[in-house]
């Protein structure tokens, strides 16, 4: 049986497309579901991506979050389905509480669009598995509110349970705590990141081919699950 994983299209999302197509390069089949829809049509996975949900303009999150398709969306991951942001995805999850945090405007105040080096800090979420812990991998960052930051009780605790599943290396584009750039919950089937592995899944158009590790991941979990 074919593995299917969702992926939410919101008003103003802008790399569903791009996150449908890296799934199918990893040989699961993408089923586009729509943010009013509270159905997730029986899908195996399910990726919130990146763009610009209801434009933003109040909290990068804050309208998606309350979509019909999240009301689902929470209530399986709490039950152990997989679930990955992307960008805006990682906002959507932190403004849902699924992940703890928020994102805030880059420290410089201006948008960010580059090639950034990660390390992988956890390789035991249901996303990160086909990784190696400290591996590192290249993958496109692109985000004007991309600075994660929690308290420091909060981030201590990321630290200690090895929650924090990325760091930024080389420079820290956005000012975010800790250089983080990925985060995933207790059970480690929710992940969030804010650079887009979407984007780096072949060699014609990625940078690299690192970012299809996240969709095999997943894929390999759901079949030996």
């Amino acid at each position: 049986m074919t593995t299917r994983i969702g992926v939410v299209t919101f008003p103003g999302s802008l790399d569903d497309v791009d996150a449908r197509r890296a799934i199918s390069l990893a040989g699961a089949e993408p089923v586009a579901l729509w943010h009013r829809d509270r159905s997730l049509r029986q899908v195996d996975a399910v990726v919130l991506p990146g763009g610009f949900s209801y434009g933003d303009y109040l909290r990068c999150g804050a309208i998606a979050r309350f979509s019909p398709v999240m009301d689902t969306v929470v209530d399986q991951a709490r039950a152990g389905l997989p679930v990955l942001g992307i960008c805006n995805g990682f906002q959507v999850l932190c403004e849902s509480h699924l992940l703890p945090g928020a994102l805030t405007r880059n420290n410089h105040l201006h948008f960010v669009c580059r090639d950034q080096r990660l390390r992988v800090e956890n390789a035991d979420t249901a996303w990160t598995s086909d990784y190696a812990e400290g591996q590192e991998i290249t993958v496109p960052l692109k985000n004007g509110e991309g600075g994660y930051v929690a308290d420091e009780r909060t981030l201590d605790e990321l630290e200690a349970t090895g929650r924090v599943v990325f760091r930024y290396l080389d420079v820290n584009p956005n000012g975010s705590r800790r250089d983080i750039a990925g985060i995933s919950n207790e059970a480690g089937n929710v992940v969030g990141l804010m650079p887009h592995p979407e984007h780096a899944v072949e060699a014609l158009t990625g940078p690299t081919t690192d970012g299809l590790g996240f969709f095999s991941s997943v894929l390999k979990n759901l079949v030996t699950a």
